[in-house]
């Protein structure tokens, strides 16, 4: 398991004004003028209130050509590696490739689709609020790109992995249902464990998943899918049918590739075991789970 701030440079707000606080170890740490650009659009977000449209960032040239790197080096690799749902989902998406799209235009690209539309995030979004949001079909993105220096990685989730992995996973009206089922499982929730197993096998699925299609092993978990590394990658790691006691208690490491990944073996097998799972969640569910476990093991 993890802890979700992991996944995000922390946000904060004095006297001084707003302030993200990035690693050591970020590409972007000893860069004063990414730092300033990232409190810039931190605080976008920060001010952005709800029913407002999502604040419209004027990206540079070179966050231009940041996104458009990352376009032109992952279309081969979905092409090779993405199952196809996901590849004829961002067909119907159709997201620019020469520029950065808003909020707003993905929001009106991705609504007549599945009904999902896009909020601002500065950074870290409360584990109940995000996933929460997932049964509003609301998808909270922060607006920020990686660095410059390395356009083909980042530590943290930015706008490129939450609209060209999210995004056109959204677009797909059973990847769409299977996020608001899990959006309708937190809110069940009425314990933090629940809450946290539920995202642990979103983590799993959602971020890291992969499955079986005409023979191969193919992605679709936004993780996978706008990391370029890492989708090169998948193929390579322990593969383990799908196991949701054990997706959700296993112990994991973010800062590295998944070492360990579970497969549908199939698309259908995907949407109706996954589907079932979300649909049925509450916050005794592990517990059922883990008795059934220890029944079948006698």
């Amino acid at each position: 398991m993890f802890e979700e701030g992991q996944l995000y440079s922390a946000v904060t707000e004095s006297d001084d004004g707003i302030v993200v606080h990035l690693a050591d170890d970020h590409p972007g740490a000893n860069d004063p003028r990414y730092r300033a650009r990232r409190s810039e659009i931190a605080e976008a977000a920060l001010r952005w209130e709800q029913g407002e449209p999502a604040p419209e960032i004027s990206y540079t040239e070179e966050e231009q050509q940041v996104w458009r790197t990352v376009c032109r080096e992952l279309a081969p690799k979905h092409e090779r590696y993405a199952c196809r749902a996901y590849r004829e989902a961002t067909a119907a998406l159709a997201l620019p490739c020469d520029r950065i799209p808003q909020l707003e235009e993905v929001t009106e690209r991705l609504e007549p689709l599945t009904g999902f539309r896009y909020a601002p995030a500065a950074g870290l979004v409360p584990l109940a609020e995000f996933y929460g949001s997932l049964a509003d079909r609301v998808f909270h993105s922060t607006q920020y790109i990686r660095h410059p220096d390395a356009p083909l990685y980042t530590p943290e989730p930015d706008l490129i992995h939450e609209v060209i992995g999210h995004g056109n996973l959204l677009a797909s009206p059973e990847f769409a249902e299977l996020n608001l089922l899990a959006g309708q499982a937190a809110r069940r929730c009425e314990t933090e464990a629940g809450l946290k197993f539920v995202a642990d096998v979103f983590w799993f699925t959602i971020e890291f998943g992969v499955l079986w299609e005409d023979g191969e092993l193919r992605a679709y978990g936004a993780g996978i899918l706008s990391s370029y590394g890492e989708i090169e990658e998948f193929r390579q790691m322990e593969i383990r049918p799908m196991d949701f006691l054990e997706m959700g208690t296993a112990d994991y490491d973010i800062t590295h590739y998944q070492p360990v990944l579970y497969s549908a073996g199939s698309m259908g097998q995907l949407v109706e075991e996954l589907g079932a799972f979300f649909a049925a969640f509450d916050d005794d569910t592990p517990q059922r789970l883990a008795a059934g476990s220890a029944t079948a093991t006698r």
